[in-house]
């Protein structure tokens, strides 16, 4: 059985690394999707086709989540193709190291813009048709938001204000939509894990994640009770314990 069939997903910044996964494991439940990029205008080809070949229908458009026209003129695509929307994920961000006393205001504005506030402009965008389907969001947050690391101020910061969205989002989207965040821990993409060896010898679970774990994940919350909202799933290994 596919839990999705029928549905219609919106994942932000979806063209590679874990937005991918979290768009394929999507089509693969039966959800149609709408992934949205940035720049990576090759790798959203690329991406498009491997959920056709799913059996699933799917667009790519171009779209910048610091931009509220470029937000509402690519949720108005996704509903206009497919009629509706009944899961967003806002997955689009951005992540820098950058000691304290150096993160210039720049720096910090460019962090928040991304991270917490385009987040914020893609579900009002998103709101009326989410309503109309008592359908779902899912915001990608991070283990950062949830403990202090002294050489990313500004990125845990901004999660961590993501963090808060999502619960006040759950509270005031509530009944119609439930609203729930992961937090991935460390996830090495693909076969590259050369230089975090280290994050996966303190891990409980004794190795590092996976896109694949963050988009068993985000299944979890949309494919599962819609009466479960307001929630931070850490996808971590146990690293934050």
């Amino acid at each position: 059985m596919k839990p999705l069939e029928g549905k219609t997903a919106l994942i932000t910044g979806a063209a590679r690394r874990i937005g991918r996964a979290l768009a394929l494991s999507l089509a693969g439940a039966g959800a149609n999707i709408a992934i949205t990029y940035r720049e990576s205008a090759s790798d959203a080809a690329q991406t498009l086709r491997e959920l056709q070949e799913l059996g699933v229908e799917a667009i790519a458009m171009q779209a910048d989540v610091r931009d509220p026209d470029s937000i509402t003129a690519a949720v108005d695509a996704a509903v206009a193709r497919f009629g509706r929307l009944d899961l967003l994920v806002n997955n689009a961000g951005r992540f820098e190291t950058a000691p304290l006393e150096e993160i210039s205001l720049a720096q910090w504005d460019a962090m928040f813009e991304t991270n917490t506030r385009g987040p914020f402009l893609v579900a009002q965008a998103a709101f009326p048709h989410l309503k109309a389907a008592q359908g779902r969001i899912i915001n990608i947050g991070s283990l950062g938001g949830m403990h202090a690391w002294a050489t990313h101020a500004h990125y845990c910061t901004s999660k961590a204000a993501l963090h808060m969205l999502t619960l006040t989002m759950a509270k005031a989207f509530a009944p119609a939509i439930s609203v729930n965040c992961i937090a991935p821990g460390m996830i090495v993409n693909g076969e590259v894990t050369e230089g975090y060896e280290h994050f996966a010898a303190k891990t409980p679970m004794q190795r590092n994640g996976k896109a694949e774990d963050v988009a068993a994940a985000v299944l979890f919350f949309a494919a599962g009770p819609h009466f479960i909202t307001g929630q931070i799933l850490a996808v971590d290994g146990g690293l934050g314990l």
